[in-house]
């Protein structure tokens, strides 16, 4: 029934998000960490949610636990901030591991693909399901790179609370702010876990969230020994014996022993309680009501109750101290994710009420297994999922059938005969599904949501366009940033790496593969250096390609300045058939940034013609656009009005299409050319003795500073940089600091280069750049 699983991730929709910070002593040197024996490959895995020793539970309880005790939750957090140290103590002390895995040692649960426990890093997210004091916890682990964000953002689709990760000395990082906003944007609610001052206060100013503290740390750095309930007004203490942290004993405070803990807890369980009355209204009138004299009477049971409405109403940001490493404070962080984040039916989902209880699934990724085929990630929002039954896939518009239904164990699973509301499932046997796609038992199940939801469009008209993107789900993938060519070893192997190279793109929707023009050479587009590396090794190691990869190349776009016309006649006989299409078209550029052209017609324009043309037409301009007449990049920012259109009756839409994008490609030659290049937000931390040699380099690299600001003893330097100049920074970087200071990229935007930039790029792509 067992068997090896592989990757996994997730994206996009409304969702509640926990955070969790970790202690500054989270980031201790490998060699002062605990000794423990490697692990190479496997792991000692303790009974599987429901299993006890050999005895089975309740088979409806292990497979569709109540809905009310469901929790699916994300761990995010910045690169090297403690996710997975997180995760592997959650599973630890959660009873699914009986060995606690270490990163360093590439033994942990979720991080289990070869280039993961290799580097150290999360590259793939990964779910696991675990239960913890009666409720069943799905969880995933997501990456921290930058290259990996799209695996983080799939993730929230899906989710309905996470938890963040913070390393409290570095607080909240770029690519976690990015986060934070997204998930005020999918309706989010979240709280974190950190040693305060700096952290909390981040927190406050990069995430513009109001922080409830929860908790107070024992302790800092090596002296960290617990944390203060400050709901209960209880110390909980870690005993120093015990190395794996699972004994620790809860004491209430005493004014004979703990007098100055006690008043510190006491101010803030006040301060607390205020907060939360100032944002709960039913909190407010209780508190004033029965318990304005003395906060001290007000039960924690009824302070929980009110913290739970205020995480789920996203109105602030509970927070826990404590430390994954040092093995402290992950088990009040798990009663925190029980009780206070939401289960599935506390959220609210519209579109629920259009489907009645019948089935309503997201497939949120997509995984290629060998033996079995295409492995496909479902959240059920309502209805059951059984193996061998038929769903239909509204945006594939097709029928399909799952051959096997199976529970997500990271690099386990376990295969089940049936899934309800509220849970994630693994299916096998759908091999048309992709991600984002909305999944439903039939298409006439489809149609009367379709109808339900028209139904109440009309009554509420602003929701038309809202209720058609929740029956169509989609998932918007970020445009990629570096492309080169790659090569199989062979002519006689382009078939296998064209199949390698459709699995992962797949697995993997950032990746883009396209076919060179010029040369007919494969082209690999990914999100960073990073990501491109990772691809490459996995061809090798998976489908056993030895691929060549070329150099790496920056994805540049084009524009224009000015607007320009252009007429063309296309008049082609194939056979004894005549094809004749004459364009007027004007291309213009247009101030808000767009990636894909902007269409319109002229008045003139018939609209009889418009209705049988008008496909043909856009596939046209759209095939134009995707090569500029510069550098062959995309262009984008332009709008193209059709200003006249005759054709001949009995004219192939293929002709018309063919005209139509040669007429555009002669308007965008004639045009005043530009090229934009990708700037990258860059936030650089480095001690005070290399911050100039640190500077100095920044100011050859084109790069523009915002700020410096002060972090202890380190120095942040915040600021753009073109993404041309960045490459290779890192070795750069540990060369100018001895190996001391780290960075962050996230792309900003794309910028117009200055005349003299474009030039050099110009006659350097044309080989005319001098060597000296």
């Amino acid at each position: 029934m067992f068997s090896n699983l592989r990757k996994f991730g997730v994206n996009h929709n409304k969702i509640r998000i926990l955070h969790i910070n970790n202690m500054c002593c989270s980031k201790i040197k490998s060699s002062l960490k605990r000794l423990k024996p490697y692990v190479p490959l496997g792991r000692n895995y303790s009974s599987l949610p429901g299993l006890v020793g050999n005895d089975i539970k309740s088979l409806h309880s292990i497979i569709s636990p109540p809905i009310a005790k469901i929790r699916n939750i994300g761990i995010m957090a910045h690169i090297d901030a403690g996710k997975t140290t997180t995760t592997e103590r959650i599973l630890y002390y959660s009873g699914y591991t009986r060995s606690l895995g270490d990163v360093d040692d590439g033994d942990t649960v979720t991080d289990f693909m070869a280039q993961e426990r290799e580097r150290g890093i999360t590259i793939q997210s990964a779910a696991v399901t675990f239960d913890w004091k009666g409720y069943r916890v799905n969880l995933i682990d997501t990456p921290g790179h930058v290259d990996f964000t799209l695996e983080v953002e799939r993730c929230l689709r899906v989710l309905d609370g996470a938890v963040a990760v913070f390393d409290a000395s570095a607080g909240v990082e770029r690519a976690r702010a990015r986060a934070g906003r997204n998930l005020n944007i999918f309706n989010s609610s979240y709280f974190a876990f950190c040693s305060f001052k700096y952290a909390v206060e981040s927190i406050r100013e990069k995430l513009k969230a109001k922080p409830l503290l929860l908790q107070l740390p024992l302790g800092e750095g090596k002296a960290f020994k617990g944390v203060v309930d400050v709901v209960s007004k209880e110390k909980l203490l870690w005993n120093r014996k015990s190395e794996d942290g699972k004994n620790f004993e809860r004491k209430p405070l005493l004014e004979m022993s703990d007098a100055e803990l006690l008043k510190e807890t006491t101010e803030a369980r006040n301060a607390l309680i205020e907060q939360v009355a100032d944002l709960d209204d039913e909190f407010a009138d209780l508190v004033l009501g029965e318990f304005s004299e003395n906060f001290d009477l007000l039960p924690a049971e009824k302070l929980q109750t009110a913290i739970h409405r205020v995480t789920l109403a996203q109105t602030a940001v509970p927070v826990l101290c404590g430390s994954a490493l040092k093995n402290k404070g992950v088990q009040p962080l798990l009663d925190a994710i029980t009780m206070y984040l939401p289960s599935p039916e506390e959220r609210n989902y519209e579109f629920l009420q259009w489907y009645k209880g019948d089935l309503c699934a997201l497939a949120f990724k997509v995984l290629h297994d060998k033996q079995r085929g295409p492995l496909v990630f479902m959240r059920i929002y309502s209805g059951m999922i059984k193996p061998q039954s038929a769903i239909y896939n509204i945006n594939g518009n097709c029928t399909e059938r799952i051959s096997r239904l199976l529970l997500p164990f990271a690099d386990q699973h376990i295969e089940i005969p049936s899934l309800t509301a509220g849970n994630i499932a693994l299916t096998v046997g759908l091999k048309h599904t992709a991600t984002g796609d909305t999944i439903v038992s039939s298409k006439s199940s489809a149609l009367a949501a379709a109808r339900q939801a028209e139904r109440e469009g009309e009554k509420k008209p602003r929701q038309n366009s809202e209720a058609e993107r929740l029956l169509l789900a989609g998932v918007e993938i970020p445009e990629p940033v570096f492309f080169c060519t790659i090569e199989p070893p062979s002519v006689a192997r382009q078939p296998d790496l064209d199949y390698a190279l459709k699995c992962l793109q797949r697995e993997d929707p950032s990746l883009k593969v396209k076919l060179d023009p010029d040369s007919g050479q494969t082209v690999l587009c990914g999100m960073g250096e990073l990501h491109i590396e990772i691809i490459h090794d996995r061809i090798k190691r998976e489908y056993g390609l030895e691929t060549y990869l070329g150099p790496l190349q920056v994805a540049y776009r084009e524009t224009i300045l000015n607007a320009v016309y252009a007429t063309d006649t296309l008049d082609r006989t194939l056979g004894d058939k005549r094809h004749l299409v004459t364009v007027e078209l004007e291309v213009k550029p247009i101030e808000t940034s767009s990636v894909t052209p902007v269409i319109k017609y002229a008045a003139g324009v018939s609209e009889d013609l418009l209705k049988v043309s008008q496909e043909a037409i856009e596939n046209g301009i759209h095939s134009a656009c995707l090569q500029g007449p510069l550098l062959g990049s995309p262009v984008q920012d332009v709008a193209i009005t059709l200003q006249s259109l005759i054709i001949r009756p009995g004219t192939s839409t293929t002709m018309i299409s063919a005209c139509v994008s040669r007429c555009l490609q002669q308007a965008l030659k004639k045009a005043d050319k530009q090229v934009l290049e990708p700037l990258m937000n860059l936030e650089v931390t480095v001690t005070r003795d290399y911050l100039s040699p640190v500077l100095a380099d920044l100011a050859q690299r084109r790069g523009t500073i915002q700020e410096i600001q002060t972090r202890q003893e380190n120095k942040i330097v915040t600021g753009f940089v073109p993404l041309a100049e960045i490459m290779g920074y890192s070795t750069v970087l540990r060369t100018l600091t001895s190996g001391s200071a780290t960075f962050a990229l996230e792309l900003s935007n794309y910028q117009a280069m200055n005349p003299q930039d474009q030039t050099t790029l110009l006659s350097r792509r044309s080989g005319l750049t001098q060597v000296l």
